[in-house]
């Protein structure tokens, strides 16, 4: 049978607990109180040949236990994408790793609780799935943790691998590898359970699971002895290295063992990019950086840095290239280092129920007050509002550079963000990348984010569970501060190696990226194109040379002789809005500003310009709001990487609306970000609507290597249906007939990682009904 999936973007709040547990159930988990209301962000994928079944589970944090306690029930195989903790029936809690497989009994009770949010593959294998090869059902006592290497490795990687193509197996493929799987699980649970010398089971397995635990808890700890941990535990310390023994590693084998692994996992992941390598070294109990450098290289063969290099060239370059941006691919690295109120009614009256005036702020920017490339909820606000407030923000154009005399020269806020001398820059960390520049030798944050975001601004009385509305009342281009260019505005395009075209260009030389440099007339709303050039090896002012348009900022010279004619006699409409308007992500971390998701970002839909609004959920204490990526124009599809990007100033009003006072209210159930205009709703649907929930730790270079426009049209289709059927009342059948009939859905980007397609529902629809229809 066809691979079964389930997205709760789908369905609203109050249906998600019941049909989450049902999909829990059809793996036989349970979830555990208080989780078991869960109603977030959650998705799966499944499937099932005879008596086996595969499940990809991707959710927020979560507690399990089995469904039933069965005798007879074999077990199950939990290959978990990040740390858990699994407590047995008897003995104590034991971790299990990211990557970690576990089998679990369904013959009594345990749990494993997920604190950073589930993403596994679970395996259930019925007894008639191998009969005669296997006689009895396998039968485990405990929850026990796969050995590492050897044959539990290679049923992990097949879990791991056939989970990753679930979808795509064809039905012979997937009948043949389901049946692989139980092979290998029948194999491998009956070693287990017949393991004998294991730390599993008894007085024994109990007080070796107490003193792994009391070892993870202190890794960090450089002075932590045996005698301590024999002490924590209640044994002597003879005692204690005799069960380790018994185990298959003394204490000291298996804290230098744990130390490694752990600094190997940090190495490893994008989302500790940021950090150090010395800091993950103290962070895993190593005082001395050279004593770990020789450790780490005599246990995995390379030197730490040259293994988190390897590790993020390996993440990248499954990103493909043409479509992408952000993670790039190994081929650059390597070059490189060579139903509410209408819009304009007054709404901040209700929202100043408390009688205070409004104030208007003014935002100017400047180095102090932008952040470069990525969002983060443990930003510092630069201001705080008041909902009910008007803000106007001044923003700038990443790719001001592109013409520094035209963009920067003479503008003091330009200069102070993009300044950047053989010495300094004004702004180092530009993305979300590690602030170590040698990774992969452009610069700090790697440019894996790229836009210059104006903020964050904080929204007195903000919680997560509110909804934030952004106002755009004005938007208006930045002139030039050039004396010689006074009241002009200039805006620029790249066609770039993240845009769409760039495998599929019709001349000799098809990997070329070209600037085009606009002249944006807003008087007679249009732009025109003074000239254009061909990027070429640029060196920026730190001496490294960018084989292409890969850092933000770096400054272009670009000679007359490089210039040339470009759209003679074409006028481009203006589409004046932001591109960037988010809301901090829940999750820690700088988050990489291309990818845009539930809570806002790099939307680019143009539709977000003067007169609209946008209605964001709230994530973090204070909203914390950033404004960015300004554009003069853009097409549906931004197919060549960019728009017409200009400097912008906006005047915003914004207003919280608090979680109490949602309902009935179009933006009640709020899981994505939500443009309202004049006349229309415009739902916004991604490839992956949360990728940071549903990759976890590799969320960061997965969502581009894994985008595509049928994933972004079914999230699209669904969020309609759901605002069909929960805004305005309807069923089913109408909702989905209604969609054929009436709305409009269009290619926003396939540019920005996570690609897009959005729905617009014209409120022409609904004006013959009546209010006590609705839903």
């Amino acid at each position: 049978m066809g691979a079964r999936p389930f997205t709760s973007e789908s369905y609203a709040r109050p249906e998600r607990p019941a049909l989450w547990r049902d999909v829990l159930a059809s793996t036989g988990l349970s979830p555990t109180s208080p989780q078991a209301d869960y109603d977030g962000f959650a998705t799966a994928l499944q499937r099932a040949a005879g008596a086996v079944t595969l499940t990809r589970l991707a959710a927020g944090a979560q507690r399990f236990r089995p469904l039933t306690q069965a005798a007879a029930a074999p077990p199950l195989a939990f290959l978990s994408d990040e740390e858990c903790v699994v407590a047995p029936q008897r003995g104590p809690e034991f971790a299990l790793p990211r990557g970690g497989l576990v089998l679990l009994p369904r013959s009594r009770p345990w749990s494993i609780s997920c604190p950073r949010g589930v993403r596994a593959a679970v395996l259930t294998v019925g007894p008639e799935a191998a009969p005669g090869r296997f006689g009895a059902a396998p039968k485990l006592g405990e929850a026990r943790l796969a050995p590492s290497g050897g044959f539990a490795d290679i049923v992990a990687r097949a879990m791991e691998a056939t989970a990753h193509g679930l979808e795509t197996l064809e039905e012979p493929e997937w009948v043949a590898a389901a049946q692989a799987l139980a092979d290998l699980f029948m194999t491998l649970a009956h070693r287990v359970s017949v393991a004998t010398g294991a730390p599993e089971g008894g007085a024994q397995a109990a007080l070796v699971h107490r003193i792994y635990q009391n070892v993870e808890r202190r890794l960090d700890d450089p002075e932590l002895s045996p005698a301590e941990v024999a002490a924590g535990v209640g044994v002597s310390e003879r005692y204690l290295q005799k069960l380790l023994e018994g185990a298959g590693a003394n204490f000291s084998q298996h804290l230098r063992e744990r130390r490694l692994q752990r600094t190997h996992a940090d190495l490893m992941s994008p989302l500790e990019a940021q950090r150090s390598i010395s800091e993950i070294a103290y962070g895993a109990g190593y005082n001395d950086a050279a004593h770990f450098s020789r450790a780490f290289r005599q246990r995995f063969g390379q030197t730490p840095r040259d293994f988190r290099r390897a590790a993020l060239e390996r993440a990248t370059a499954r990103a493909p290239l043409p479509g992408q941006r952000g993670w790039p691919s190994q081929a650059l690295a390597r070059s490189a280092n060579a139903p509410s109120q209408n819009i304009g009614e007054p709404r901040a009256a209700a929202a100043r129920a408390d009688g205070r005036n409004a104030r208007r702020h003014h935002l100017r920017v400047d180095a102090g007050n932008v952040h470069w490339g990525y969002f983060s909820r443990s930003l510092k606000p630069v201001i705080e509002i008041a909902s009910g407030d008007t803000v106007v923000v001044e923003t700038l154009s990443q790719h001001a550079s592109d013409d520094a005399d035209l963009m920067i020269l003479g503008d003091a806020g330009a200069e102070s963000v993009f300044g950047w001398t053989a010495t300094a820059k004004n702004v180092d960390r530009r993305g979300a990348g590690p602030m170590d520049a040698s990774v992969f030798g452009r610069g700090a944050g790697e440019g894996f984010g790229v836009h210059i975001c104006t903020g964050p601004i904080a929204v007195k009385g903000a919680e997560p569970g509110d909804v934030l509305e952004i106002r755009l009342i004005d938007i208006r281009p930045r002139p030039s501060g050039n004396p010689a260019c006074a009241g002009r505005v200039f805006g620029s395009s790249v066609s770039a190696w993240w845009g769409y075209h760039y495998d599929d260009l019709l001349a000799d030389a098809p990997t070329r990226e070209i600037i085009t440099i606009y002249e944006i007339d807003a008087a007679g709303d249009c732009a025109r194109a003074l000239y254009a050039y061909r990027w070429t090896p640029t060196a920026d002012p730190f001496g490294v040379v960018h084989a292409t348009y890969d850092y933000p900022g770096v400054p272009i010279r670009a000679a007359p002789a490089r210039r040339r004619i470009a759209l003679e006699g074409v006028t481009v409409p203006l589409r004046p809005h932001f591109g960037v308007i988010a809301v901090a992500p829940r999750e820690t971390g700088p988050i990489d500003s291309v990818p845009p998701s539930y809570f806002g970002g790099n939307l680019d839909n143009w539709r977000l310009g003067r007169g609209a609004a946008v209605y964001l959920p709230v994530s973090a204490p204070g909203a914390l709001l950033s404004i960015g990526d300004p554009h003069a124009a853009q097409g549906d599809g931004e197919v060549a990487g960019t728009a017409i990007e200009c400097s912008m100033t906006g005047t915003l009003e914004v207003v919280l609306h608090k979680q109490t006072d949602l309902k009935g209210r179009p933006f009640a159930d709020l899981t994505y970000p939500l443009i309202e205009t004049p006349s229309q709703w415009v739902l916004t649907g991604f490839s992956h609507p949360n990728y940071l929930a549903e990759f976890g730790a590799q969320a960061q270079s997965e969502v581009y290597a894994n985008s595509s426009l049928d994933l972004a049209m079914k999230d699209a289709f669904r969020k309609t249906r759901r605002f069909l059927m929960n805004v305005e009342g309807l069923s089913e059948d109408e909702a989905i007939a209604l969609m054929s009939a009436a709305v409009d859905f269009g290619v926003t980007q396939v540019v920005d990682g996570n690609w897009g397609v959005h729905a617009i529902v014209s409120k022409r629809l609904f004006e013959g009904r009546e209010k006590g229809t609705r839903g």
